[in-house]
C-alpha cells in the first residue's frame, strides 16, 4: 500500500523558513515523481513542486521558484520541501503526491497524482 505522511508545518513570520517532509512507503521510490501542492482557504489546490527520483529533474511553479527547494533522500524514501523567504500567500495545507515516471519536464497534471498525504498545514504571519 502506497503511503504518503508529510510533516514539518508550522507556523513563521514572513521571511522565515520551514522544511516539509514527505516520507514515502509502499512503492518503488526510484520509479516515482513526487509532486508537492498547496491549498489556501477559498482557494483551488496548485502545484509547488516536483522532483523524478530516478534523474533528479526538478519543477518549480513561478511563484515559489527561487525561493522553494525540492530534494530527495532516496535511502530514506523521503522527499523535503525547502521553503525559504516565506511569503503570507504562501500560507496553506500542503500536500505531497506522487505518481509512477520520470524523468520530467514540467509539472505533471494534478489528476494523475494518484497517491496522495493528509497534508501538513504552513502559516506565515505578515
Amino acid at each position: 500500500e502506497v503511503q504518503l505522511v508529510e510533516s514539518g508545518g508550522g507556523l513563521v513570520q514572513a521571511g522565515g523558513s520551514l522544511r516539509l517532509s514527505c516520507a514515502a512507503s509502499g512503492f518503488t521510490f526510484d520509479d516515482y515523481t513526487i509532486g508537492w501542492f498547496r491549498q489556501a482557504p477559498g482557494k483551488e489546490r496548485e502545484g509547488v513542486a516536483c522532483i523524478s527520483i530516478s534523474d533528479g529533474s526538478t519543477y518549480y511553479a513561478d511563484s515559489v521558484k527561487g525561493r522553494f527547494t525540492i530534494s530527495s533522500d532516496n535511502a530514506k524514501t523521503t522527499v523535503y520541501l525547502n521553503m525559504n523567504s516565506l511569503k503570507p500567500e504562501d500560507t496553506a495545507v500542503y500536500y505531497c503526491a506522487a505518481v509512477a515516471g520520470g524523468p520530467i519536464a514540467t509539472m505533471p497534471p494534478m489528476t494523475v497524482f494518484g497517491s496522495w498525504g493528509q497534508g501538513t498545514q504552513v502559516t506565515v504571519s505578515s
